[in-house]
């Protein structure tokens, strides 16, 4: 049933909610992909620290940016419509440029220098913030390898160019693959460099999303906490990153502002791995978060909380739909920050509702004990939370409360939690589960 479920999913918010305190250096990003109908200007910078452009791409002869006019007067548009009241990146690169590319200008030193040089200079020009590399996806052992050295010569090149202009270096950053191991096959595997991204940039963007889609034939959540029956999910790949030593500090949790859409093979079964036969409503099975609310409203679609995978998909005829909402982003936003990670990034602006329903979901350092409020003015009204004034000290000893709702099958008649006399929290269920 998806109310339980639901319910379950907000208290697994308020976990990791009351587990951790937030920091004012938590990065809170998002990506605005060149298009018009959605200005930069129409971005609520209140709700993020950095904002990136997407894309720029290098030459193929001469491996420095392509900039035409048209392009430049973008570039300018961009960053004055958010100066100064966030900080903007320029990405490079992207899921349709040429990887090829990357690994040619990755491979060799006088390429290196080209691109590198040609990236500050058009970060200077337009008066961005920082420089972004999003190559999807180094191959083989020495792309990875070579990948490790463009870092440790773009942060040297940044440092120099700081130094001789007497200004603040530019950020560096990258958008990598959602696990530390970038998969090619059931049996190999490449690791990023993560000496080097440790040692080099200032954090990387982690893409926790399109770990399922329409290409497989078989439903599943597109970014999923978790996945009971293999290591496609968020909290796997973000773990893996910090087992492998990349400082969590420097680990951002990208969440998509889109859903993946299936074509079920029969309606009837429409639950996470119901067989599917190709991609659903939506352009090459994507939409975007409002499509997906809209699709919802329209057709009365079912939907569905999925404790397993903390993630939420509904179903309407054969349309399946599996995508993010406020109560999942929340789960994942005190998930990250239970881990210390460094923040979080969307794709991409334009994608969520006009009252940026899922973006808000950090707003204001979220992840503080204040915002049990919030979740819980969704709650059902059968439900009552009691709270007096809580402490903002590490609430570990939530877990006991965790535990005895996010996993029982019976229903809950009472709980309280007290943290050394200071703080209080008593649920009251009027109702079964």
């Amino acid at each position: 049933m998806a109310f339980p479920n639901m319910l379950r999913f907000l208290f697994l918010s308020i976990f990791f909610v009351i587990t951790v305190t937030s920091s004012t250096s938590d990065i809170k990003a998002i990506y605005w992909l060149q298009q018009p109908l959605f200005p930069p200007s129409a971005i609520n910078t209140s709700l993020f620290t950095h904002v990136y452009y997407a894309f720029l791409a290098p030459n193929n002869a001469t491996y420095q940016l392509d900039v035409p006019d048209s392009t430049a007067a973008t570039l300018a548009t961009f960053t004055a419509a958010l100066r100064p009241s966030v900080a903007t990146l320029i990405s490079i690169g992207g899921a349709n440029s040429n990887p090829d590319l990357f690994a040619a200008i990755a491979s060799n030193a006088a390429a290196r220098a080209a691109f590198i040089n040609s990236t500050i200079a058009v970060a200077r020009a337009f008066g961005f913030h920082g420089v972004d590399l999003d190559w999807e996806f180094p191959r083989t052992a020495n792309e990875m390898k070579d990948l490790g050295q463009l870092f440790k010569e773009w942060r040297a090149a940044i440092a120099s160019e700081a130094s001789a202009s007497a200004r603040k270096p530019l950020l560096l950053t990258a958008a990598v693959y959602f696990s530390v191991d970038f998969f090619l096959s059931t049996t190999t595997s490449l690791r990023y460099p993560v000496r080097s991204i440790n040692d080099n940039l200032d954090w990387i963007n982690v893409m926790s999303y399109d770990l399922n889609g329409p290409w497989s034939n078989r439903t599943g959540p597109p970014a999923g906490l978790f996945d009971p029956k293999s290591n496609a999910s968020v909290s796997y790949g973000l773990r893996s990153w910090i087992r492998s030593g990349v400082v969590p500090k420097k680990v951002v949790m990208g969440l998509p502002l889109y859903g993946r859409t299936w074509q079920l093979l029969d309606p009837s079964v429409h639950g996470i791995g119901a067989p599917a036969v190709g991609a659903g409503t939506g352009i090459d099975g994507a939409m975007a978060l409002f499509q997906v609310l809209e699709f919802n409203n329209e057709t009365g679609a079912n939907v569905v909380y999925d404790k397993k995978t903390a993630s939420v998909y509904s179903y309407s005829g054969s349309n399946w739909v599996g995508y993010d909402d406020p109560v999942t982003v929340a789960a994942k936003v005190g998930f990250a920050q239970s881990l210390y990670l460094g923040g979080y990034f969307f794709w991409a602006a334009g994608l969520d509702t006009n009252d940026w329903k899922i973006s808000t979901q950090g707003k204001g350092n979220c992840f503080k004990i204040t915002c049990i409020h919030r979740f819980l003015l969704s709650a059902p009204s059968q439900f009552h939370l009691a709270t007096s004034k809580f402490s903002k000290s590490s609430f570990y000893f939530a877990f006991v409360f965790f535990v005895a709702f996010f996993f029982s099958s019976s229903s809950v008649t009472a709980l309280m939690i007290k943290w050394k006399g200071k703080s209080e929290l008593k649920l009251l269920p009027l109702m079964q589960l």
